[in-house]
């Protein structure tokens, strides 16, 4: 199943980039989205920026309803080519959407967004938002930015805002009788650069529950 929407400057960003090369990702599941989901009982799930749909084929496996969205196609294309491989492509929906205009409707048990930055100017805060109301009641909200540049980097060729935990969760500005944090971390990880240099960088992990 695939729905296309009208794209702007972001989708030819993201277009470029995955078009570049063959695989630009792991394939591997985001390790606090993996972690996440094994407490969970699986439900349906909605993938933000899915990427080449390796955290949505984990889910797959592990039994969850996965809608997976990105706003490039060959992002989705690769991603529906994964889940067939894996033998779960019935429990996988790509959907093409510029989630600046459109967020699909839940209700969902888990809304992931991993790493949903980009220095293309894009409504996050907005597009977060209308997330969290497509979540079930009990459902989780689970963010998972760059929390800092690579410490081999030295800052450079990065353009992001690195929000702590605690201003992420501000900055999506929930209804706090609807919606409460049920996790808001900084964990540092081992990190690999582009001329295998070894380093650490920090996660910014802010999660979501829906209480009314």
């Amino acid at each position: 199943m695939h729905h296309q929407s009208d794209t702007t400057d972001l989708a030819q960003f993201w277009e470029q980039h995955y078009a570049a090369r063959d695989q630009v990702w792991s394939g591997r599941a985001n390790a606090v989205l993996a972690e996440t989901a094994a407490g969970l009982p699986p439900g349906r799930a909605l993938d933000l920026g899915c990427g080449e749909g390796g955290d949505a084929v984990h889910l797959a496996a592990a039994g969850w309803h996965v809608t997976a969205v990105d706003v490039s196609a060959t992002a989705l294309a690769r991603t529906r080519a994964r889940a067939e491989a894996a033998g779960v492509a019935g429990s996988v929906t790509t959907e093409r959407h510029d989630l600046s205009e459109y967020v699909p409707e839940g209700p969902f048990d888990l809304v992931s967004a991993q790493f949903l930055q980009t220095p293309i100017e894009f409504p996050r805060p907005l597009a977060l938002r209308r997330a969290a109301e497509a979540l079930a009641l009990g459902g989780l909200l689970l963010v998972v930015d760059h929390g800092s540049a690579p410490s081999w980097s030295e800052g450079q060729g990065h353009h992001l805002d690195f929000l702590s935990p605690a201003a992420l969760f501000a900055s999506l500005d929930l209804d706090a009788d609807r919606f409460e944090p049920a996790r808001l971390d900084a964990p540092e990880r081992e990190s690999t650069g582009p001329n295998g240099e070894r380093g650490t960088i920090v996660d910014t992990v802010v999660a979501v529950r829906r209480v009314h």
